[in-house]
């Protein structure tokens, strides 16, 4: 199947494969890598695209309960919506890990050309000391 239209750019982290030049990523890995992109990178971070991001990072120092899962819940899917057009998100859910101090973003989604469905967790900390 030519998956093409998914994309080929830079892996994430960059590297670098000795003799050929920069690791690069393409198709689903590539639509993974974005979406970690997007969820790690605070708006206003990049100054030529101020608003992209997931305003997660605002949450950082809130109290670890339900109202703060519940806005980290919209807000990923906020983002992931606004910019990342090569999924549809079927759900997002936050569980608590360790003392708290960590919410583990739970994603599931599909890429629309191929129909594929992925789920991706990403580790969001929280301010061990704000937590309930």
């Amino acid at each position: 199947m030519n998956v093409d239209f998914l994309g080929r750019g830079w892996n994430f982290p960059v590297s670098l494969k000795p003799g050929e030049g920069i690791c690069m990523s393409a198709d689903d890995q590539s639509v993974e890598q974005a979406i970690w992109i997007i969820l790690a990178t605070a708006p206003g971070e990049r100054m030529l695209r101020p608003d992209f991001g997931c305003g997660i990072h605002d949450l950082v120092f809130s109290v670890n309960d339900a109202r703060t899962r519940e806005q980290v819940t919209q807000r990923v899917e906020r983002a992931l919506i606004l910019w990342e057009p090569r999924i549809d998100v079927l759900s997002v859910n936050t569980e608590t890990k360790g003392r708290g101090e960590v919410l583990l973003i739970n994603i599931q989604y599909r890429v629309r050309t191929t129909n594929n469905v992925f789920n991706m967790v990403f580790p969001f900390y929280l301010d061990w000391s704000a937590t309930a």
